[in-house]
């Protein structure tokens, strides 16, 4: 038994009342960001300093007490004050070398606020600050643990959804003593060492006919007409259903291989440098590869599993799983071919699992699970940061 701490999602449904409270606070808490942003800037541009969070707050006290501004005490203190520690946030992983300088919220792209305080969860509605009797949502499952804070947000769709975090306690999975590689793809997107297959997400191709018809009419209205806009919110429901499409399958793929494995070995992937070749940038985004790895990480953790990561330069592709020969010239075309060595027919998918589950217990038996994400493979080879099997056919696009 271990605490975790655990999300809720759950979509939002506000009465008219509610959809202006609810307008009037995304759009406070988006003002409070821009609006001591700019202040940053400005006072960085005149005196190479800027203020910290507690100056700001105390700033943003004051102004509140002022008329122009008696508007914000119409919204939960410490939402606003949570937008300042976001400002903070953003500035820090600036300079620590996480995210680049901190941008504008722009109302077209939705808007968030948080809730770190004085909410509950009560049958089917939400209850916080300044809305007294709740907000409805779709209550798809019990909202178990000690809740930490709340977070509600809205799409550029219009779609209003509420986040809670609590704190769950959970249990290891039922142990299965198996143990599996996994190699990703994009013909199919996961192929296991067991020869089983999980189709591959191709959501954006499945709509691209139609997300590109809307938008192309889309481009012929006039910018911030009411036809503009309705066919704007209907361009983004599209894209968040391929969004929320995706994410679904992802899911279930993820908690599938966890409860039936013990040991799930996978390689680490270098996506930012797929995405560099313009004949696969599309199709490696839409499976979304990092975000599947990270899901199985964390729910490893979860469930008492292990993940293992191997080196993202070893040949799990060109090496022989019967003999151990290295193909050297295996080019990306070739899904079936013949060992020079050995002359066994390999299905370079399927050889390429099952390399990187030996792969995988080889690390666990020498005690180098912890991965380093080939750093020293990096240093001692200058390799650019993509799998060596890679390098021909993306640099010749």
């Amino acid at each position: 038994m271990k605490m975790i701490q655990k999300t809720y999602k759950f979509r939002l449904y506000p009465n008219k009342k509610q959809e202006k409270m609810l307008a009037n606070y995304f759009g406070s808490v988006r003002f409070v960001y821009n609006h001591f942003l700019a202040k940053r800037k400005e006072q960085y541009e005149q005196t190479r300093k800027s203020s910290n969070y507690y100056e700001q707050a105390k700033e943003l006290t004051a102004m509140k007490k002022t008329e122009a501004y008696s508007w914000l005490k119409e919204i939960n203190s410490q939402t606003l004050q949570h937008a300042l520690r976001h400002l903070e946030t953003a500035y820090v992983n600036f300079f620590k070398g996480r995210a680049r300088f901190p941008r504008f919220h722009s109302k077209k792209h939705g808007g968030s606020f948080a809730v770190p305080q004085h909410f509950k969860v009560e049958g089917n509605r939400i209850f916080i600050p300044k809305f007294k009797g709740g907000i409805r949502f779709a209550k798809s499952q019990d909202v178990l643990g000690e809740l930490r804070n709340m977070t509600v947000s809205v799409t550029p769709g219009g779609k209003y959804y509420v986040t809670i975090m609590a704190q769950v306690v959970v249990g290891d999975l039922e142990k299965t003593n198996l143990s599996v590689g996994i190699d990703l793809g994009l013909k199919d997107f996961v192929i296991t060492s067991d020869n089983d297959r999980y189709s591959s997400n191709k959501f954006i191709k499945k709509y691209s006919k139609k997300l590109a018809t809307m938008q192309k009419h889309l481009s012929r209205k006039k910018k911030g007409s009411g036809s503009w806009n309705r066919l704007r919110i209907k361009v983004a429901r599209l894209q968040e259903k391929i969004m929320s499409c995706r994410k679904d399958k992802l899911h279930k793929i993820s908690i599938d291989l966890i409860r039936r494995y013990d040991v799930v070995c996978c390689e680490d992937l270098n996506v930012k440098g797929m995405v560099r070749n313009r004949h696969l940038a599309k199709s490696v985004s839409d499976a979304s590869w990092s975000t599947f790895v990270t899901m199985l990480e964390y729910k490893a953790k979860w469930y008492g599993k292990t993940l293992v990561k191997i080196d993202r330069f070893y040949p799990s592709s060109k090496t022989c799983h019967y003999c151990g020969h290295v193909k050297e010239d295996l080019s990306l075309s070739d899904r079936y071919y013949t060992c020079p060595n050995c002359g066994e027919l390999i299905d370079r998918d399927l050889n390429a699992a099952k390399n990187i589950l030996d792969e995988g217990l080889r690390n666990i038996s020498a005690g180098t699970v912890d991965y380093t994400d080939g750093e020293g493979v990096r240093l001692a080879c200058k390799h650019s940061l993509m799998k060596s099997e890679s390098h021909k056919s993306l640099a010749c696009g």
